[in-house]
């Protein structure tokens, strides 16, 4: 075997000089460190063509969705992005290479000469007060191409001609987009590295390029995270350069795989967390779940997303209001971004008015951009919390069974002073319920869901817990060594499978990922046998950037949890501000009662807190509690607010 020169003095430095090769993860840089976009910093909402019409769309079932959401003043609210989704192209020309239209069901872009361009349909919508969206795939092929083999819409040509993917033509393919055609946003899929497998029945049936799959759903280990994620970040690249006012968004969407929960803050504005949902409430509850235990990976400009809202069919549609209005509520207390998938043009009143509440949507789009994080969890019932940027809460209810179930909502939830008054308004009715002290009680219909937007004495008068605060915190480093598929996520029936296989196991692999008020691995907060409702859970050799927001101090109580797998290592809790040490907790061990660590904040914008191990024992994971985490003093105590 012969490697070339420059290959073998990169392997003699990387030996001489590990650290040149792999810089420490944990080392504080005194910075904030995601890339701080332009668009979407509140979660992007929408209308999209798929979940309405697959690939059988047209120009005019567009329109008339993006003339409804004018006229209905969803636009106003701040359902902006029309999005085609796949089954718009022709081919790719021979000649230049240069996509084509299908103008057929797009006539307004058939242009002399035997050409085709999206300006007149974008240039339409943007005279609307509206933007624009376009869907491709990051590999040869898109996943219409695999599965929706029937469709009239299909790309047409030779093998070359009908590879319309992004592959091999990023720059080419993200200039006509952005510059050339004007679209606002992206969405790119990922079946072109994932089901075109040398060999593959869809493959020689249809005479397809293959491709060596860069992703298997059913196996991280298999996956080549690293290749995904840098095919993603170069047509990042690109639609920076072609589209430099920052006002674009790219969807990534590899379905929750590759360890997109780790990387895609870092590269795109949104990304999902799931297979594709389904008009089913399982499907809806798998979705939900992939992301909702995910609020220290989501901020203003970068969001979990779940997938396209499917009320107005199936088990969410207008016979089922009760289920549309839970699963839109749930979409909106984590964030999600919100886009309609349903033929706006026959649209029923009832549906209009769950789109269309005002106060919901004004949960999803807090500035603070804070996802709400799970106060109580079981497979029956889950209460959810959000902070708002008025210092206020919002909380969704929800029973996720079949039978009614009782719900009590308390202060300790809230983070709110128990002895001082509650108020609660129904974001629904708009009624304002008594108030109450320390907890009250709800019994809910099955699949019902109370939403609630909270007033009260916070707990913490001075300040505001870490976990109050999601988006005010980057998971830098977070100690997971080997993903791992997280098995809290609801396994429902398979959508294309049914039952004919072993059933559809975890694949989202975000299990051991930092958690707020929850260890990694779903476990209540404790340290040697005291139990905590807030903090952060965190393995060891992680590091969380926090923007201190003008706060005083910092303060916790850090140990080993008591729930940790590892209980023969021992670990140091360090705080740094704008790169500069301020604390540390000495070593600690399993076992060892909580320490407190309270630090000066002297001005500092970022604080970095670093869990590192002292020495190492075993690999096996190490659990960390950042208990009761907070910012206290100054700016925090005023505002409480990630705005």
């Amino acid at each position: 075997m012969h490697l070339p020169t420059l290959s073998l003095s990169v392997l003699a430095l990387a030996l001489a000089n590990p650290a040149a090769a792999a810089p420490d993860p944990l080392a504080p840089t005194g910075r904030w460190s995601p890339p701080e976009h332009a668009a979407a910093r509140t979660p992007p909402m929408g209308w999209s063509s798929w979940n309405a019409f697959r690939t059988e769309v047209d120009e005019a079932k567009v329109l008339g969705a993006a003339q409804k959401l004018v006229d209905s003043g969803l636009a106003k609210l701040g359902y902006r992005y029309v999005n085609v989704d796949d089954g718009w192209w022709l081919k790719r020309r021979s000649s230049d290479g240069k996509l084509m239209i299908r103008t057929r069901i797009f006539p307004s872009a058939a242009i002399a000469g035997g050409d085709s361009s999206f300006r007149p349909f974008t240039d339409r919508l943007h005279a609307m007060g509206l933007k624009a969206g376009l869907y491709s795939d990051i590999g040869r092929n898109a996943c219409s191409q695999a599965y929706d083999l029937h469709s009239p819409n299909l790309p047409e040509g030779t093998t070359a001609e009908r590879e319309v993917g992004l592959y091999g033509h990023v720059d080419q393919d993200t200039a006509l987009y952005f510059r050339d055609w004007g679209f606002d946003y992206l969405k790119v899929d990922a079946c072109g590295i994932n089901v075109y497998a040398p060999g593959a029945p869809v493959v020689l049936q249809n005479g397809y390029r293959p491709f060596p799959p860069l992703i298997d759903q059913a196996s991280i280990n298999r996956t080549d995270v690293a290749q995904v994620r840098s095919l993603y970040a170069t047509v990042a690249a690109a639609v920076r350069r072609y589209r430099p006012d920052g006002d674009a968004i790219l969807a990534l969407c590899t379905w929750g795989s590759a360890d997109v929960r780790r990387w895609g803050k870092d590269v795109g504005q949104m990304w999902r967390t799931s297979q594709d949902i389904t008009p089913h409430w399982t499907r809806m509850l798998h979705s939900f779940d992939s992301a909702s235990t995910r609020a220290l990976y989501a901020r203003p400009g970068a969001w979990n997303d779940p997938d396209m809202l499917f009320i107005g069919q199936g088990d969410f549609d207008a016979q089922h209001l009760t289920e549309a209005r839970t699963h839109f509520a749930l979409w909106a207390i984590i964030n999600a971004p919100l886009f309609i998938g349903y033929d706006l043009r026959q649209a029923p009143d009832s549906l209009m008015k769950i789109w269309g509440n005002a106060d919901i949507v004004r949960v999803n789009q807090d500035p603070g951009g804070h996802q709400g994080v799970i106060a109580y969890a079981s497979d029956d019932v889950q209460t959810i919390v959000k902070t708002l940027s008025n210092g206020h809460k919002a909380v969704v209810l929800l029973n996720r069974g079949m039978a009614p179930a009782a719900i009590n909502l308390t202060a300790a939830q809230l983070k709110f002073a128990p002895d001082a008054p509650i108020t609660l308004r129904d974001l629904w009715s708009g009624r304002t319920l008594s108030p109450f002290n320390r907890e009250t009680a709800f019994t809910l219909a099955p699949r019902e869901s109370r939403v609630f937007e909270v007033g009260g004495t916070r707990r913490l008068s001075d300040g505001m817990y870490l976990s109050e605060v999601p988006g005010d915190v980057n998971v830098a480093a977070d100690g997971v060594v080997a993903p791992e598929p997280d098995p809290v996520v609801h396994r429902m029936i398979g959508q294309w499978s049914g039952t004919r296989d072993t059933g559809e196991r975890p694949t989202y692999a975000g299990w051991g990922g930092a958690q707020a008020d929850a260890t990694p691995f779903d476990q209540t907060l404790q340290v040697a046998g005291r139990a905590y409702d807030t903090g952060l859970g965190v393995l060891a050799q992680s590091r969380l950037e926090v923007r201190a927001r003008g706060a005083e101090r910092f303060e916790a109580l850090v140990g080993v949890d008591d729930s940790t797998r590892d209980t023969y290592d021992a670990v140091e809790f360090l705080v740094y501000g704008d790169g500069r040490l301020l604390g540390r907790s000495g070593t600690m061990r399993f076992g060892m009662a909580a320490r407190p660590l309270r630090v000066e904040l002297r001005g500092a914008r970022v604080i970095e807190l670093v869990t590192r191990k002292v020495g190492r024992v075993t690999d096996l994971p190490l659990v960390t509690t950042w208990a009761e985490a907070a910012l206290r003093g100054g700016a925090a105590s005023i505002t409480g607010s990630g705005s």
